[in-house]
């Protein structure tokens, strides 16, 4: 299974008044992980592919640790959990890896629900065969993005 990997830059007025990565903000920088993995890697062009449309359907997202500015940019690692003959999820870490001088520090866990989306009729649609294989390198096993395991911001 790959997983997709995109470095998000930090950018100053990400942060809020208590000095950290605003709760908000986490959102764009998932949309640009997720952009660069459907619609730079992704098959196909035009109204029949994920570069021709897709909406988002939910969001989930597990806040662990604080994330503060600095100049080097956060991991964000992508993966599929599930595709469904219209829908797929994508699940995200937000993340440093680990390095001989520290280990890896996860900052957000995270899934979005998307649906592939025909602009033109205005309506969602089926996941292409192409589609369907291009996710299924992707594919892993969901684990739960909630949890009340020790080291989550919400415990």
């Amino acid at each position: 299974m790959a997983r997709h990997h995109y470095r998000c830059p930090l950018r100053w007025a990400d942060m809020d008044a208590f000095g950290h990565v605003n709760n908000v903000v986490f959102l764009r920088y998932l949309e640009e992980a997720r952009i660069d993995f459907m619609f730079r890697l992704a098959p196909g062009e035009g109204s029949e592919s994920f570069t021709g449309g897709s909406v988002v359907a939910r969001h989930e997202i597990d806040y662990k640790l604080p994330l503060v500015h600095r100049h080097e940019p956060v991991l964000i690692e992508s993966w599929v959990t599930r595709i469904g003959a219209a829908s797929l999820t994508i699940r995200y870490e937000v993340k440093d890896e680990a390095t001989e001088d520290a280990p890896e520090t996860v900052y957000v866990r995270a899934e979005t629900v998307v649906v592939p989306y025909n602009l033109a009729a205005g309506r969602p649609r089926r996941i292409t065969a192409e589609e369907r294989r291009f996710l299924q390198e992707y594919l892993d096993e969901p684990e739960p993005v909630s949890s009340s395991a020790t080291g989550s911001l919400a415990a």
